[in-house]
């Protein structure tokens, strides 16, 4: 069976890839074809594993089974896989500044295209459909505060953006704001806009943060040469994963899929940190499964 689920970053997140020899020493990972930005499938793993670790002991087979033993040489004839399996998480919805509203929650057809393939994979029920965008457009909804009043326009950083309501981004908003912000929904529909895939493009490569990082001698002197940038996912960054489960594969350990899920994906989790750089506040997130209709 599989779960589709929604990280929202409550602070910068950074997936890193380690070193590069670009203008960013830390950049952040991004799939190779699109250069969407995404979460790697075991760094989700990882931070999972670690949530549950200290389980107590009626939820210690259940562990086992979900995750796999903890590798131990004298357990070699009791190795088995983990019975829950973790695919990358992408880019869903970028935050934007915006001269009005504050800030956008942006995405665009190919975005929601693929979040859609996701959702409708694990039989969630009531997904849009996808809106076609103009060029150099930006559909929002009719409750927008993206849009000043009498002006036809969406600012989103030096992007000058002709505003377009429709159906759709209503649709969208109130799906996403139901998975999102249960009870809040008027907080994406007030600030969704849907872009076109080429401005979209633009923005996921030139929209992250950047932070300018010294280290620092034991007298609290900056070091020589120890400038560094590393590049985050802006906090309120939304994206979307899959987790897939198979019957428990532990001997003596009978758990169907359903079961092991419910215990990984049970229910919305808000204190989890992903990627690196947590001891500097970065990647603290909320996790939101989406239930299957």
């Amino acid at each position: 069976m599989q779960t589709a689920y929604f990280i929202h970053a409550l602070s910068p997140l950074h997936p890193g890839t380690g070193q590069a020899v670009g203008l960013v020493d830390l950049p952040i990972a991004r799939l190779k074809a699109t250069n969407i930005p995404f979460l790697p499938g075991s760094s989700v793993k990882g931070v999972f594993r670690d949530s549950f670790r200290g389980a107590g002991d009626e939820s210690r087979e259940l562990f086992l089974a979900a995750f796999g033993p903890e590798p131990k040489p004298e357990d070699r004839d009791k190795d088995h896989a983990g019975a829950v399996a973790f695919a990358d998480a992408r880019l869903v919805l970028l935050p934007v500044r915006s001269l009005h509203g504050t800030f956008a929650y942006a995405t665009c057809p190919l975005l929601l295209r693929l979040a859609r393939q996701d959702l409708v994979s694990c039989r969630v029920a009531d997904v849009p459909a996808i809106p076609a965008v103009a060029e150099e457009s930006a559909l929002v909804t009719a409750t927008s505060r993206l849009v000043p009043s009498g002006i036809s326009k969406v600012f989103l950083e030096d992007l000058d953006l002709t505003s377009v309501r429709g159906p759709l981004a209503d649709a969208w908003a109130g799906a996403l704001g139901r998975w999102l912000f249960p009870g809040e929904e008027a907080t994406l529909a007030e600030r969704l806009a849907i872009l076109d895939d080429e401005t979209m493009t633009f923005l996921w490569e030139t929209g992250t943060q950047i932070d300018a990082r010294v280290r620092l001698t034991k007298t609290g002197v900056v070091a020589s040469k120890a400038l560094w940038y590393e590049e985050s996912l802006p906090a309120e960054t939304v994206l979307v994963g899959l987790a897939s489960a198979t019957d428990s594969r532990r001997a003596g350990a009978p758990f169907p899929a359903e079961e092991l899920m419910a215990f990984c994906l049970g229910a919305a989790r808000n204190d989890l940190q992903f990627g690196g750089k947590a001891t500097v506040g970065r990647g603290r997130a909320r996790l939101l499964p989406v239930s299957a209709n």
